[in-house]
Order: C-alpha cells, then sequence, then structure tokens
C-alpha cells in the first residue's frame, strides 16, 4: 500500500508540474519575459514506429525511445537494461541460458524457449524479425537507438507483436572516414573490446563494420566442475556496405555475427536436496550442477534494403533477410552432481522473410501498404536425463527424449494510412485519423517425437536403448486473422498531441512440443482417435484487443517533453505452456514429464504510463551547467477472468476440468514499475582539454512479480530497487570519452527467473528425486570502467 499510494503520488505530483508548466509557458510568452530555462531543448529523437520517419510526438503510440549515446552513458551493456527505464516492460535473460531472451510487456509474452512456442513480444534488427529467442540478448555496441512499442503492433509489424515490439536500429554510414575504439574494464575481471569504423569508396558508396569482444569471469562457481557460473565470453560482429546511386534510392547489405562460449548457467537451489539432503548453498551465484558438455550459441544473419523514390511522393522499400542461429545448451535442473534431471538441448534454426513496403507522403495524407512473408524451421532435440540408478550396474541411466521440428509458412497483407482531417476540412487544428489492418496466414507444421530411452541419444553422441515411444505426432495446422488498428489524434497546438486509438494482436496457435500422445483421452471409454490426438496436441491462437488514451506533450519550447498513456487490454484464449511430471509405466512414479499447453482462457489488463524528460535548470553553479530529469512510472492491474484447468479429486484420483483464475496471477508482470534518472552536466577543462563532466544516478523500482501463472513462496521476487551511478567525461570534439559506472551499487539479489519440479511447500518432488525449486539472479553489484578513441 505505501508503495501504492507514492506511486499515485509521484504521478499527481507530474501531472501537476505539467499543468504548471503550460501555464507558465503562456505567461513567458505573453509576457516576453525570459524563463529561468534557457532555450535548450530535450533531444528530439527521430523515430520509425509506423514505418515512415516523424518525431516521437506525432506517433500516436506509447513508446520509449533511447539513442544509442544515452545507453553508453549509463553503461548499459544489453538489452535487458530496458527494464530498469521503461515502464511495464520485463526484458530478461531467460532461466539456465546466457543469451536467450523473455519478453513481456503490459503482461503478454512468453518464457518457453522451445521449438513450438512463439514470443509474444516481436524482437527486431533493423526491421528483420527474429524468429527465436535463442541470441536475442542484444548486446548494445554501434547502435543508434533502440524503440520500444507498447502495446499490440499487429497492424504495421503482424504475427507475435501482440504484446509490443523491440526496434534495435543500428547506425547509417557517414560520409568521413572514422574510427573508434572502446574498452571497458570492470568486476569479475571484465574486459571488452570494441572497434568500429567505415569509409567512403567514391561519391556514392561506403562501407563500414563493428566488432567486439565482450568478457567476464562469473559472478559465483559450479562447486561440482570448478567452471565459473554466470560468465560471459561472447563474440560479435557486424558489417554493411551502402550505396546511394542516385538522390531518390539507397542501397545496403548488411551482415552480422554472434558467438557465444558461456559456460553453462546453474541454478541456485532454494530448498535443499529431499533425496541426498544437500544444503542450500550461501552465495546465490553458486551451484552444484554436474553436468558437462558442450554449451554455446552461434548465429548469423544478413538482409539486404533498398529504398527508391518514386517520386515525391511515393516510395518502395524491400527488405530481404536470412538467418540461422544453432545453440546447445546443458541445463541442470536440480543444480546437484547426481545425475537427475540434466537436460542437454540444442536449438537450431533458420529463417527467410521478404517484406516490400510502399509508402505514400502527402501533406494531407501518408500511409504505408506492404506485402510481408516468413518461412521458418525451429529444431530442438533434447534429453531429460533422469535417473542415474542404472549406472550402478552397469547400464545408462534413463533418459525422456523429446525431438520437436517445426516448420512455419506465413504471410500478410498490410495497410495503414493517416489522414490529416484538419487540412481536408480547413479546420484551425490538427486532427489525424489512421486506419490501419493486417490480414495473416500462418501455417504451422510440427513433428513431435517423445522416447524413453536407456542412454543419451544419437544427438549427444549416444547409441540409446528405446523403451518405449510416447508420442509420434505428424500435424499441420493453418491459422488466419485480420488485426486492425484505428487512432484519432488531436494537435490543439504543434505540442500537444491527444489520441484515443484501438489495435488487436495475433500470435497463432500450434502443438504441443512436449506433449505425450499416450496420455491423450478418448471418448465414451474409447481408445483416442487420430482426431482426438490432434486436438490433445493442439491450442489456438491468442489475441489481445487494446484500447488507449494517450497525451504527448512538449512544454518550454522543448525542454521538457511528458507521455501519458491510459490503456485497457481484453486478452483472450491465453496460451500457458508448461510441464508436469508424468507416470507412463501405471507404478506410480513419474518416468518422464508432459507438456499441459492450453489456452487457459481470458485476461483482463489495464493501467497506465508515464514518462517525462525535463530540463531542470541551466547555469545553475556553473556557466553552461545544466540537470536535467528523466522519469518513468508504469502501473499494470492484470489478473485472470478464467483459467480453465484439470484439477484432481484426492479422494477419487479422477480429473475434471475446473476455473481455478482466482488462484493464477500473471506472470513476469510487476504492478507497479518507477524509473528516475537526474544528470548534471559540468563544462571542465581537463589537462588543458575542453570538454563535459556528467554526473547520472539513476533509481529503478519493481514490485513483486511472479515467475509462472501459480504463486510461489519460494521463486516469486518481492518488490526491489537498484541504484545505479555514472561519471562521463566527453572532450567538447567527441574525440576522447572516459566514464565510470557503479550498478547495482547497493549488490541487491533479486530473481529473474526459475524452474519447478516440487509442490508448493518444497517438501515433496513432482519429478525427479532431488525436488527443483531453482532461481537465476540478476547481476550483482558491478563497477566498470570505459574509455573511446574516436579518430
Amino acid at each position: 500500500m505505501k508503495t501504492a499510494r507514492f506511486s499515485a503520488l509521484s504521478l499527481a505530483i507530474a501531472l501537476a508540474l505539467s499543468g504548471g508548466l503550460a501555464a507558465q509557458t503562456g505567461a513567458v510568452e505573453e509576457e516576453g519575459a525570459e524563463s529561468d530555462l534557457t532555450n535548450v531543448p530535450v533531444d528530439v529523437i527521430t523515430v520509425t514506429a509506423r514505418r515512415r520517419e516523424e518525431s516521437e510526438l506525432d506517433v500516436p503510440i506509447a513508446m520509449t525511445t533511447l539513442s544509442g549515446q544515452a545507453l553508453g552513458d549509463v553503461g548499459a551493456q544489453d538489452i535487458t537494461y530496458l527494464k530498469q527505464v521503461v515502464p511495464n516492460t520485463t526484458l530478461e535473460v531467460s532461466r539456465g541460458t546466457s543469451n536467450t531472451l523473455t519478453a513481456f510487456i503490459r503482461g503478454v509474452g512468453q518464457q518457453d524457449p522451445v521449438a513450438g512456442f512463439e514470443a509474444g513480444v516481436g524482437i527486431y534488427i533493423d526491421d528483420v524479425y527474429l524468429n527465436r529467442p535463442q541470441g536475442a540478448v542484444l548486446d548494445i555496441y554501434d547502435v543508434e537507438r533502440i524503440e520500444v512499442l507498447r502495446g499490440p503492433q499487429g497492424t504495421l509489424y503482424g504475427r507475435n507483436t501482440i504484446g509490443g515490439a523491440v526496434k534495435y536500429v543500428t547506425r547509417r554510414l557517414g560520409q568521413e572516414p572514422a574510427v573508434r575504439i572502446r574498452g571497458n574494464l570492470g568486476s569479475f575481471s571484465q574486459r571488452d573490446l570494441i572497434v568500429s569504423g567505415e569509409t567512403p569508396i567514391g561519391d556514392t558508396a561506403a562501407i563500414g563494420a563493428a566488432i567486439a569482444t565482450l568478457n567476464r569471469d562469473g559472478f559465483g562457481t559450479n562447486l561440482t566442475t570448478g567452471k565459473d557460473n554466470y560468465n560471459k565470453d561472447v563474440l560479435a560482429a557486424r558489417a554493411s556496405v551502402e550505396w546511394t546511386p542516385t538522390d531518390g534510392s539507397f542501397i545496403r547489405l548488411g551482415g552480422d555475427y554472434f558467438k557465444d562460449d558461456s559456460n553453462p548457467v546453474g541454478g541456485h537451489r532454494l530448498i535443499p536436496g529431499l533425496f541426498s539432503g544437500a544444503p542450500v548453498l550461501d552465495n546465490v551465484f553458486d551451484s552444484r550442477g554436474g553436468q558437462t558438455g558442450k554449451n554455446f550459441t552461434e548465429a548469423w544473419g544478413v538482409s539486404l534494403l533498398g529504398e527508391f523514390n518514386i517520386n515525391s511522393n511515393w516510395q518502395f522499400k524491400s527488405i530481404t533477410a536470412y538467418r540461422e542461429n544453432e545453440n546447445i545448451q546443458q541445463i541442470d535442473f536440480d543444480a546437484l552432481p547426481a545425475v537427475d534431471l540434466d537436460v542437454a538441448t540444442i536449438y537450431d534454426s533458420d529463417q527467410f522473410s521478404q517484406e516490400f513496403q510502399l509508402n505514400y507522403t502527402s501533406d494531407r495524407v501518408a500511409g504505408v501498404a506492404g506485402f510481408y512473408y516468413l518461412n521458418a524451421n525451429a529444431f530442438g532435440p533434447f534429453d531429460v536425463r533422469l535417473f542415474e540408478t542404472g549406472t550402478l550396474i552397469g547400464a545408462p541411466g534413463l533418459n525422456a527424449f523429446t525431438k520437436g521440428d517445426v516448420d512455419t509458412d506465413t504471410w500478410s497483407l498490410f495497410a495503414d494510412v493517416s489522414f490529416d482531417l484538419g487540412a481536408w476540412f480547413g479546420m484551425d487544428t490538427d486532427l489525424e485519423l489512421s486506419l490501419g489492418g493486417r490480414y495473416t496466414s500462418d501455417k504451422r507444421s510440427s513433428r513431435v517425437l517423445r522416447q524413453n530411452m536407456l542412454g543419451e541419444s544419437e544427438f549427444f553422441g549416444g547409441d540409446p536403448i528405446i523403451l518405449a515411444t510416447t508420442s509420434d505426432f505428424d500435424g499441420s495446422e493453418t491459422f488466419t486473422q485480420f488485426t486492425p488498428r484505428v487512432s484519432l489524434a488531436w494537435k490543439p497546438t504543434p505540442d500537444q498531441n491527444l489520441y484515443v486509438s484501438y489495435s488487436q494482436g495475433f500470435k497463432g496457435g500450434g502443438f504441443d512440443p512436449r506433449g505425450l500422445t499416450t496420455l491423450a483421452p478418448g471418448r465414451d471409454g474409447n481408445p483416442p482417435t487420430e482426431e482426438d490426438v490432434f486436438e490433445f496436441m493442439r491450442f489456438g491462437p491468442e489475441t489481445v484487443d487494446s484500447y488507449e488514451v494517450g497525451l504527448k506533450s512538449r512544454w518550454l519550447d522543448g525542454r521538457i517533453n511528458t507521455s501519458l498513456a491510459f490503456f485497457y487490454s481484453d486478452y483472450t484464449d491465453i496460451q500457458v505452456p508448461g510441464s508436469i511430471g508424468a507416470d507412463t509405466t501405471g507404478d506410480g512414479i513419474a518416468d518422464t514429464f508432459a507438456g499441459v499447453t492450453t489456452n487457459a482462457g481470458a485476461a483482463t489488463v489495464k493501467g497506465f504510463e508515464f514518462e517525462m524528460n525535463a530540463i531542470l535548470g541551466q547555469s545553475l553553479m556553473a556557466s553552461g551547467d545544466m540537470l536535467s530529469l528523466a522519469t518513468a512510472i508504469g502501473y499494470v492491474d492484470a489478473g485472470y477472468d478464467e483459467f480453465i484447468t484439470a484439477v484432481a479429486n484426492p479422494a477419487t484420483g479422477e480429473t475434471a476440468l475446473e476455473d481455478v483464475a482466482d488462484q493464477r496471477v500473471i506472470q513476469n508482470t510487476p504492478k507497479w514499475t518507477a524509473h528516475a534518472n537526474l544528470r548534471y552536466n559540468l563544462p571542465v577543462q581537463w589537462f588543458g582539454q575542453d570538454g563535459d563532466i556528467s554526473v547520472i544516478g539513476a533509481w529503478s523500482y519493481r514490485s513483486k512479480t511472479n515467475q509462472f501463472e501459480i504463486p510461489s513462496a519460494f521463486l516469486d521476487q518481492p518488490s526491489y530497487s537498484l541504484y545505479d551511478l555514472s561519471l562521463v567525461w566527453r572532450r567538447a570534439d567527441n574525440r576522447y570519452e572516459v566514464g565510470l559506472h557503479g550498478r547495482n551499487l547497493t549488490n541487491e539479489k533479486y530473481k529473474v527467473s526459475g524452474y519447478v519440479f516440487a509442490t508448493p511447500d518444497g517438501s515433496a518432488s513432482t519429478l525427479g528425486l532431488e525436488g527443483v525449486m531453482n532461481a537465476f539472479y540478476g547481476a550483482p553489484r558491478t563497477i566498470t570502467l570505459t574509455g573511446q578513441i574516436n579518430f
């Protein structure tokens, strides 16, 4: 309650401040007096949220945009930093991985990375959609800006942007030769080197590249293997060739490469071993998993962008891309030395995408229409080594093997057009009506093979003995959906934009990649038919209908920018994946696991977001100094209206479908998020060099977060705050830059994900001998020294 009162008070103060500033602006203009603030506006960043360049103020979408320099000034290292500054947004490293992304915006997302499940938040690199979450924890280097669009973006961005979209935009090349060298040294032996450069080729072309080696020792140790836990060993690179054959055309061929050789990430047991009695470790970053084996990610992609101006009104754009990702992970679920719930998994994926856009711009109409096509494959075999018992008599251990092979073939037609009604009808104010829609055809073909075997599968070098096949499924279905969008934006002045909007998001259905076809129920006491098995494995699409009212404003000649949005969303047919222990032999002991993915029901999500960037004063203590403030507050009230699941009767053992909405919560969605960034810039001269020093203090807050739909006293993360401090000096001509960045200064221990195969009180296991109640944590306190030279 204290948090709620504090945040509500903060919002009230911010709104009151906005109103007061508006009044002050009018007074200044009326009296011709000068404000205490000089005419230095907050930087205006051009965005492409609506597939055309415009200022953020003009976009009737709740969004946050961060420039590459702003991210560098606070020492942000990858896109998971965004959860600290963007309201109602969760971006985390997925459990047991070093580079797989879990993303939620406004209560909508997905954390299961297995082939067959799709993300709820779209991640884009230069408008190329990343179809899989592996390798999507993008390191921040050589980036121009990152845009975070909140709410369904189904019309302009298509499938799987049901919660929102994150756009990672790299820099276009300059017209002069340039080289940039950046180095980082920090806690846990952090040692990074980033080198980038570009040079023109003649008068119309340029070539550029960037390479980054990012390294760090572990935050903890695997006490069984002796390896670092939570270390980092990454090599990443980008290259591009740009050609401007005419004034009205632009062609860019780009490529990127990523390789992660970090060690397996071991979880921290929150309960003692139920079989061995192994105690809970003191250091949350230490682990005891005994699993060894190959662990790496290698990904690469190429893209070709072409922009061609047909005339002053029309532009044609083509985006062609191909990507591949190979990922091998070792995940020790019980985090103990014995072989029990040890998982070796492969995630191989490839995708080809083609998008055509036709853009039109005039004084009264602006819009885009286009076609999008994606063909993708995700292949994921994995071993779940359940028991070590067999090795005691010289036999291999029990393995619950799964092989998933998912093909996606999707296409869509879309259009979004904005009409300046004020110009059409001769009105004095700016009134814009935007209408859009997208038709999507999403075909999913899935092959699921589940087998109980002795020994490792052939994919991990074994020659197993097959005991039983528990799933052998091959199915396909096409899901279609039309997703509309409409908004009305009114600008009573050039610095105020009041809008209302409706948008719909869509995520296609599929087939449970961990489902056991042998558990499919028949009808009327008969064995299951093929149709019964198909329906048992299938889950349908989910949709979100979102309503939003927002106000974007610039005050005091742009020295203060504010953005306020209220939203209400109907979230229906929600896909909820999960796994439970399953007994396939009838002996009462779980000998494998089973997927339990369902379209659980419906939820209502409502809330608000407020953001402000303000220059509070200039020349306060010294000539030319400046004090600025950036704040963000987010509130989400999310809850299930219906959650249908099978519930067992403890007296009879029979199960029946029940609505347990009052016992379920929306995962990875804290009710409150908040951020404040106070920055002081001071012109200084060091060693005869003119420059500017910045002191940046930041605070971020997240209220209680549930890791899964079922609350857990062990795994759920209570509310917490993070405090950061940065000191940056930059020479006046930007030749040199030095920074010192302290992150999580209070060394807060906070959970970001976890695994559970145990009863809620942790007293009994639901799969395996020891019980699983393991957590993974965000980074501890780190201090990083950075330096950059620009040639």
